[in-house]
């Protein structure tokens, strides 16, 4: 159950983004929930090889090479998801820092970290 909340509360997040966001579109809600999936899988398996690949990068640049990989992330699922497109690399970072402070609030607001 939990899982399935964190899903539909991302995919919300998604569209109120691309609702604000020039250069995010998004076709519908279904699209929204592909991506939150599909967002998911990439940080379960891609991202963590991305991480020990570049840790020397991220540990010189005190972390923040962590933003450019979140947006390559996104950038990859405009690639796999069709309905779902980022136009530029900045706006896949302005999206991913955006999306990323916004779960952490949903999350402090419905208890899920605890």
């Amino acid at each position: 159950m939990n899982l399935l909340l964190r899903i539909l509360i991302t995919s919300g997040l998604v569209l109120l983004i691309a609702h604000f966001m020039p250069g995010v579109h998004v076709a519908s809600f279904t699209t929204a929930l592909i991506v939150a999936i599909v967002l998911g899988l990439l940080n379960i398996f891609i991202k963590p090889i991305l991480v020990i690949l570049t840790l020397p990068v991220t540990i010189i640049t005190l972390g923040l090479f962590l933003l450019v990989i979140n947006a390559l992330m996104i950038l990859l699922c405009t690639k796999i998801v069709g309905g779902f497109s980022v136009d530029t690399f900045w706006t896949a970072l302005f999206f991913s820092i955006i999306l990323s402070v916004l779960q952490s609030i949903m999350n402090g607001l419905l208890g899920e970290g605890k």
